[in-house]
């Protein structure tokens, strides 16, 4: 059960109050969660999880300590507020903590749509059943979950800082497949009346029908054809691995010393945005500091990382508002990324290419050289050859092993169209991209 702005305020207050701590923040965090998961064309597993989560930051003098507890009765509340205070009294004094943040204007976006959160098991299943029974048509077995998501988020802390915003989240992917052969396709948006679960059956179906009978093919470098899932993978380990400020700070992100230069193509623009309603806008991270849009690449070249208060702070700056929940040793992500679609359809990459491949999507995607962006991973769920133009027949998966900005150094063109696509904290929305070499350093099985 989803608390109400008037009721998570409450429980800030309730913490500030009972704390003794120089200064406290104090994080409510409420979920209500439901997935329908499919396997054999069959639903096998129904579930709703509703959890409330109270995380409080101490602070005294340089020293910060954090505590956690789901129970927002006045006696719970007292005690985690003293339990991150002692912790606090613990911890050897970080010199480069200055402080919490002070408040700044917040920007209101709405990212809840009622719809998605009253969505019921019973329109799950039938969407469910839509692709299910498609895939039967066909011969065809299928897989995936339905995910359906109402969420609130409230910071405070003693500074002034107060911040509320209820969001929305609903995913349906699924896995289409026959004996030899798989099909992938998925959907994301706030408004789950948004997804249509007869197309992505289609969509996964007809991969699947075409990867029947794939055929073995050598590794090598090729010209490759990347749909969008496999291009918001290969940006989501880009920002994983450096695009915060304390990988830069700390000297293993590849923006470090690199920032004014030229690191992709100049088709190239990433940023982060948080506010952009075709995302999966929030407007405050988790210390309440306004989101901000950061430019990373404009144009080719290293413009900008994003920030949270620690990292900003040790550079005499402000934050960018991309902290994650403390303790936090990762520093701050950008989760909203979006990538400056281009002016081709995604069939008229195909034009020019004597031999490529065709890639639906990446997975057991696992960092090599994070310095150089170094990925490897495998194509999954519809991977086919490409032949003077045309997509000619289904090849069996391959390991790729190819540095992320290397890629990006190699794009030839750019899909017009973009899609979202949901990660781990945020999502992304992405445009297919067609780039001239991609390297695949051995076969796989299948």
């Amino acid at each position: 059960m989803l608390l109400g702005p008037e009721e998570m305020k409450r429980i800030t207050q309730e913490v500030l109050s009972a704390s003794d701590a120089e200064h406290v923040e104090v994080v409510v965090s409420a979920a209500e969660t439901h997935l329908t998961r499919f396997a054999n064309s069959r639903i096998h597993q129904n579930v709703s999880e509703q959890n409330v989560q109270i995380r409080v930051r101490a602070v005294t003098g340089r020293r910060v300590g954090v505590a956690t507890v789901n129970d927002a009765s006045s006696g719970a509340l007292a005690k985690v507020a003293a339990t991150a205070l002692r912790i606090a009294r613990l911890q050897p004094e970080n010199p480069d903590f200055r402080s919490l943040p002070a408040p700044r204007p917040i920007a209101n976006i709405n990212a809840f749509v009622s719809r998605t959160a009253d969505c019921s098991p019973e329109l799950r299943g039938r969407s469910v059943s839509t692709v299910c029974q498609l895939a039967k048509e066909d011969d065809l077995v299928a897989s995936g979950a339905f995910t359906t998501a109402a969420s609130e988020l409230c910071v405070a802390n003693s500074l002034g800082v107060l911040a509320y915003a209820p969001s929305t989240f609903a995913d349906l992917a699924t896995v289409i497949m026959s004996e030899d052969s798989s099909g992938y396709a998925s959907a994301t948006s706030p408004d789950v009346g948004q997804i249509d679960p007869e197309e992505l059956a289609r969509q996964a179906i007809g991969k699947a029908l075409r990867s029947r009978n794939p055929t073995a093919l050598e590794p090598g470098a090729y010209a490759v054809i990347l749909e969008e899932d496999a291009v918001a993978e290969m940006l989501s380990y880009l920002a994983y691995l450096g695009l915060g400020a304390l990988a830069v700070q700390e000297g293993r992100s590849f923006m470090a010393g690199k920032l004014g230069q030229r690191i992709t193509g100049s088709n190239i623009s990433l940023w982060d945005d948080g506010l952009d309603p075709t995302g999966l806008p929030i407007t405050f991270d988790f210390e309440g500091t306004p989101k901000q849009r950061v430019d990373l690449i404009v144009d080719g070249v290293a413009n900008a990382v994003v920030y949270d208060s620690y990292t900003a702070g040790r550079e005499n700056r402000a934050s960018t508002g991309h902290a994650l929940p403390a303790p936090n040793a990762f520093g701050p992500f950008p989760g909203n990324l979006f990538m400056k679609p281009g002016t081709y359809q995604k069939g008229k990459m195909l034009q020019g290419i004597d031999r490529g491949l065709w890639v639906t999507r990446f997975h057991y995607v696992n960092p090599v050289h994070p310095l150089k962006a170094v990925l490897t991973g495998m194509t999954r769920d519809g991977t086919f050859l490409i032949e003077h133009g045309e997509v000619t027949r289904p090849v069996q998966n391959l390991r790729f092993t190819q540095g992320v900005l290397e890629a990006l150094s190699r794009v030839e063109a750019i899909g017009s169209r973009t899609k979202l696509c949901g990660s781990y904290f945020g999502g992304s929305r992405v445009p297919a991209l067609r780039i001239g070499e991609f390297t695949f350093t051995s076969a796989t099985r299948s």
